[in-house]
C-alpha cells in the first residue's frame, strides 16, 4: 500500500458479465420486532438450478455525525445484546414510517444526545450485508451541532454521550475501540466527503 494513490474522479469499473438470478418463489416465515424472514427460491443463470435462500427484510437504517463547532463528534456508548458488550458508536436507528432517512437521523441525534443542528448533509449509504439483508443504512453529517436539551430515551435504551475529536476517529478504529461495522463504514463516507468538500464546516 506504500505507493497507493487515491484514484482520480471519473474512473468507471468494467461492466460485469454476470446476470441476475430469477426469483421463482417467496415464502414468508416469520415476523419479529424489527425484521421479517423470508425463504426465497431463485434460479441460477449459470446452472439453471433453483436454490433456496433465507432473506432478512427490515426497514431503512440511518446514522449521523453530530459535529460541534470545535470539531468534536458527539458519540454514544451503549450496551449491545448481540455481542454482550458496550460499544462506541454514532447516533442512529430505524427510519420510521413517514420519515425520510435525513429526518430520522436528526430525530435520533436529538433523542440520543440532546444535540441538534439545522444542517443535515447526506454522506451516502451502504448495504449492511447484501448476502441476506435487504435494506440500506444512510449516513449523515451534522456540523454546528449544539446541545438543545436532554436525551429522550425509550425504555430499552441506556445511552452515555462522549465528545470525541474528529481527528481521533481513525485511531479509534485502528485500536479496536470502534468496532460497529456501520460506524466504520460511515467514518469512511465522512472522510470521502471532507476530502471532496474542504469547506464542509462553513455553515
Amino acid at each position: 500500500m506504500r505507493n497507493y494513490k487515491y484514484p482520480k474522479e471519473g474512473y468507471t469499473i468494467p461492466k460485469t458479465r454476470l446476470k441476475g438470478w430469477r426469483k421463482v418463489g417467496k415464502t414468508h416465515l416469520a415476523d419479529y420486532d424489527i425484521f421479517s424472514i423470508y425463504r426465497v427460491e431463485s434460479e441460477s443463470p449459470r446452472t439453471g438450478k433453483t436454490i433456496p435462500f433465507h432473506i432478512l427484510e427490515c426497514g431503512l437504517w440511518t446514522n449521523i455525525f453530530p459535529v460541534t463547532p470545535n470539531h468534536e463528534v458527539v458519540m454514544i456508548r451503549q450496551y449491545r445484546h448481540g455481542t454482550e458488550r458496550i460499544t462506541l458508536e454514532i447516533p442512529g436507528g430505524l427510519v420510521e414510517q413517514g420519515e425520510t432517512p435525513a429526518h430520522a437521523a436528526r430525530r435520533e441525534m436529538m433523542e440520543e444526545t440532546g444535540y441538534d443542528s439545522e444542517t443535515i448533509v447526506p454522506l451516502g449509504y451502504v448495504e449492511p450485508n447484501p448476502a441476506f439483508i435487504s435494506n440500506r443504512c444512510h449516513s449523515f453529517l451534522s456540523p454546528g451541532a449544539v446541545p438543545v436539551g436532554h436525551q429522550s430515551l425509550d425504555h430499552g435504551e441506556d445511552i452515555e454521550t462522549v465528545n470525541v475529536p474528529m481527528d481521533q476517529l481513525d485511531s479509534l478504529v485502528a485500536d479496536g475501540t470502534i468496532t460497529h461495522s456501520l460506524v466504520v463504514a460511515a467514518i469512511y463516507l465522512l472522510e470521502l466527503h471532507i476530502r471532496q468538500h474542504p469547506d464542509w464546516d462553513r455553515i
